[in-house]
Protein backbone atom coordinates (compact mmCIF):
# COMPACT_ATOMS: atom_id res chain seq x y z
CA UNK A 1 0.00 0.00 0.00
CA UNK A 2 2.81 2.30 0.50
CA UNK A 3 4.38 1.74 -3.06
CA UNK A 4 0.33 2.39 -4.18
CA UNK A 5 0.71 6.14 -1.90
CA UNK A 6 3.85 6.84 -3.14
CA UNK A 7 2.53 6.13 -7.35
CA UNK A 8 -0.10 8.58 -6.47
CA UNK A 9 1.56 11.18 -4.91
CA UNK A 10 4.00 11.04 -7.63
CA UNK A 11 0.90 11.19 -10.42
CA UNK A 12 -0.56 14.53 -8.03
CA UNK A 13 3.01 16.21 -9.09
CA UNK A 14 3.02 15.50 -12.29
CA UNK A 15 -0.18 16.17 -13.01
CA UNK A 16 -0.26 19.31 -10.82
CA UNK A 17 -3.64 21.31 -13.03
CA UNK A 18 -5.53 17.94 -12.83
CA UNK A 19 -4.47 17.82 -9.21
CA UNK A 20 -5.51 21.23 -8.87
CA UNK A 21 -8.84 21.26 -10.04
CA UNK A 22 -9.33 18.04 -7.92
CA UNK A 23 -9.21 19.81 -4.65
CA UNK A 24 -10.53 23.19 -5.22
CA UNK A 25 -13.67 21.01 -6.74
CA UNK A 26 -13.48 19.19 -3.40
CA UNK A 27 -13.19 22.29 -1.29
CA UNK A 28 -15.88 23.68 -3.64
CA UNK A 29 -18.12 20.26 -2.76
CA UNK A 30 -17.36 20.85 1.14
CA UNK A 31 -18.21 24.18 1.27
CA UNK A 32 -21.52 23.57 -0.05
CA UNK A 33 -22.35 21.20 1.93
CA UNK A 34 -21.19 23.38 5.15
CA UNK A 35 -22.94 26.40 3.92
CA UNK A 36 -26.74 23.90 3.45
CA UNK A 37 -26.06 22.01 6.81
CA UNK A 38 -24.15 24.42 8.83
CA UNK A 39 -25.82 27.30 8.08
CA UNK A 40 -29.09 26.31 6.58
CA UNK A 41 -27.50 28.21 3.51
CA UNK A 42 -27.25 31.70 4.71
CA UNK A 43 -23.31 31.68 4.31
CA UNK A 44 -22.77 31.59 0.97
CA UNK A 45 -20.94 28.29 -0.52
CA UNK A 46 -18.05 30.58 -2.21
CA UNK A 47 -17.88 32.58 1.06
CA UNK A 48 -16.75 29.44 3.08
CA UNK A 49 -14.80 28.23 0.35
CA UNK A 50 -12.40 30.86 0.04
CA UNK A 51 -12.41 31.32 4.12
CA UNK A 52 -10.98 27.41 3.47
CA UNK A 53 -8.61 28.57 0.82
CA UNK A 54 -7.24 31.25 3.11
CA UNK A 55 -7.04 28.73 5.81
CA UNK A 56 -5.04 26.09 3.38
CA UNK A 57 -2.98 28.76 2.56
CA UNK A 58 -2.10 30.21 6.07
CA UNK A 59 -1.38 26.37 7.56
CA UNK A 60 0.94 25.18 3.79
CA UNK A 61 2.59 28.32 4.93
CA UNK A 62 3.07 27.97 8.57
CA UNK A 63 4.22 23.84 7.73
CA UNK A 64 6.68 24.95 4.70
CA UNK A 65 7.59 28.48 6.12
CA UNK A 66 7.60 29.59 2.41
CA UNK A 67 6.33 32.32 0.87
CA UNK A 68 3.66 30.77 -1.28
CA UNK A 69 1.48 28.87 1.33
CA UNK A 70 0.29 25.50 0.04
CA UNK A 71 1.59 25.77 -2.73
CA UNK A 72 5.04 24.84 -1.23
CA UNK A 73 3.88 21.64 -0.85
CA UNK A 74 4.76 19.17 -3.81
CA UNK A 75 1.40 17.54 -3.72
CA UNK A 76 -0.58 20.61 -3.91
CA UNK A 77 1.51 22.51 -6.17
CA UNK A 78 -1.33 22.46 -8.99
CA UNK A 79 -3.07 24.91 -7.14
CA UNK A 80 -0.88 27.41 -7.84
CA UNK A 81 -1.34 26.99 -11.72
CA UNK A 82 -5.03 27.76 -11.03
CA UNK A 83 -4.01 31.03 -8.98
CA UNK A 84 -1.80 32.63 -11.86
CA UNK A 85 -2.89 35.63 -13.73
CA UNK A 86 -4.20 33.29 -17.03
CA UNK A 87 -7.18 32.21 -15.02
CA UNK A 88 -7.62 35.24 -12.56
CA UNK A 89 -8.12 37.48 -15.72
CA UNK A 90 -10.28 34.82 -16.77
CA UNK A 91 -12.45 35.05 -14.03
CA UNK A 92 -12.58 39.25 -14.13
CA UNK A 93 -13.77 39.35 -17.47
CA UNK A 94 -16.33 36.35 -17.23
CA UNK A 95 -17.63 38.51 -14.22
CA UNK A 96 -17.77 41.64 -16.57
CA UNK A 97 -19.82 39.70 -19.42
CA UNK A 98 -22.22 39.04 -16.22
CA UNK A 99 -22.98 42.59 -16.41
CA UNK A 100 -26.18 43.49 -17.32
CA UNK A 101 -26.81 47.12 -19.34
CA UNK A 102 -30.41 46.42 -19.23
CA UNK A 103 -30.38 46.47 -15.32
CA UNK A 104 -28.42 49.07 -15.08
CA UNK A 105 -30.53 51.18 -16.97
CA UNK A 106 -33.86 50.46 -15.24
CA UNK A 107 -31.89 50.86 -12.21
CA UNK A 108 -31.78 54.59 -13.11
CA UNK A 109 -29.82 56.97 -11.61
CA UNK A 110 -30.52 56.43 -7.86
CA UNK A 111 -28.81 52.96 -9.09
CA UNK A 112 -25.91 54.53 -11.07
CA UNK A 113 -25.26 56.28 -7.68
CA UNK A 114 -25.84 53.93 -5.40
CA UNK A 115 -23.41 51.89 -7.17
CA UNK A 116 -20.33 54.96 -7.18
CA UNK A 117 -21.30 55.66 -3.03
CA UNK A 118 -21.13 52.28 -2.39
CA UNK A 119 -17.71 51.87 -4.51
CA UNK A 120 -16.12 54.67 -2.92
CA UNK A 121 -17.28 54.13 0.90
CA UNK A 122 -16.10 50.98 1.14
CA UNK A 123 -13.20 51.87 -0.49
CA UNK A 124 -12.66 54.57 2.34
CA UNK A 125 -13.54 52.11 5.24
CA UNK A 126 -11.17 49.52 4.02
CA UNK A 127 -7.74 52.31 3.31
CA UNK A 128 -9.24 53.54 6.91
CA UNK A 129 -9.20 50.51 8.68
CA UNK A 130 -5.86 49.58 6.94
CA UNK A 131 -4.32 52.93 8.31
CA UNK A 132 -5.97 51.88 11.94
CA UNK A 133 -4.25 48.67 11.79
CA UNK A 134 -0.53 50.26 10.47
CA UNK A 135 -0.64 49.91 6.80
CA UNK A 136 0.95 53.66 5.55
CA UNK A 137 2.72 52.63 1.65
CA UNK A 138 0.30 54.16 -0.67
CA UNK A 139 0.10 50.22 -1.87
CA UNK A 140 -0.88 48.18 0.57
CA UNK A 141 -3.54 51.05 1.50
CA UNK A 142 -4.59 50.60 -2.26
CA UNK A 143 -4.70 46.98 -2.39
CA UNK A 144 -7.01 46.92 0.81
CA UNK A 145 -9.11 49.19 0.01
CA UNK A 146 -9.79 47.99 -3.47
CA UNK A 147 -10.21 44.54 -1.61
CA UNK A 148 -12.98 46.12 0.67
CA UNK A 149 -14.51 46.62 -2.13
CA UNK A 150 -14.70 43.48 -4.25
CA UNK A 151 -12.58 40.87 -3.34
CA UNK A 152 -11.39 40.14 -6.77
CA UNK A 153 -10.37 43.57 -7.35
CA UNK A 154 -8.37 43.68 -4.39
CA UNK A 155 -5.73 40.88 -5.26
CA UNK A 156 -5.94 42.13 -9.03
CA UNK A 157 -5.25 45.49 -8.25
CA UNK A 158 -2.54 44.21 -5.48
CA UNK A 159 -0.55 42.34 -8.51
CA UNK A 160 -0.45 45.31 -10.62
CA UNK A 161 0.84 47.53 -8.18
CA UNK A 162 3.45 45.12 -6.43
CA UNK A 163 1.99 44.35 -3.49
CA UNK A 164 2.84 41.61 -1.25
CA UNK A 165 1.13 38.10 -1.16
CA UNK A 166 -0.08 39.12 2.78
CA UNK A 167 -1.40 42.67 1.77
CA UNK A 168 -2.80 40.56 -1.00
CA UNK A 169 -4.49 38.00 1.08
CA UNK A 170 -5.74 40.90 3.35
CA UNK A 171 -7.58 42.09 0.59
CA UNK A 172 -9.11 39.16 -0.19
CA UNK A 173 -10.19 38.79 3.61
CA UNK A 174 -11.47 42.58 3.77
CA UNK A 175 -13.84 42.10 0.80
CA UNK A 176 -15.18 38.43 2.63
CA UNK A 177 -15.69 39.96 5.59
CA UNK A 178 -17.73 42.88 4.29
CA UNK A 179 -19.83 40.28 1.68
CA UNK A 180 -20.54 38.00 4.64
CA UNK A 181 -21.55 41.13 7.25
CA UNK A 182 -23.55 42.41 4.02
CA UNK A 183 -25.50 38.84 3.54
CA UNK A 184 -29.19 39.66 4.80
CA UNK A 185 -32.22 37.45 5.06
CA UNK A 186 -35.60 39.45 3.48
CA UNK A 187 -38.99 38.48 5.06
CA UNK A 188 -39.39 36.24 1.40
CA UNK A 189 -36.46 34.33 2.50
CA UNK A 190 -34.79 34.96 -0.58
CA UNK A 191 -31.27 35.40 -0.26
CA UNK A 192 -28.96 38.45 -0.97
CA UNK A 193 -24.95 38.30 -1.21
CA UNK A 194 -23.71 42.49 -1.76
Amino acid sequence: TQSRSSAASDVYKRQGLLSGFAIVGITMWVSYWMSDKLTNGRLHGSAIAILLGLLLSYIGGAYTGGQKGLVDIPLFAGIGLLGGAMLRDFAIVATGFGVSVEELKRAGFAGVLALFLGVFTSFIAGVAVAMAFGYTDVVSLTTIGTGAVTYIVGPVTGAAIGASSDVMALSIAAGLIKACLLYTSDAADDLLCV
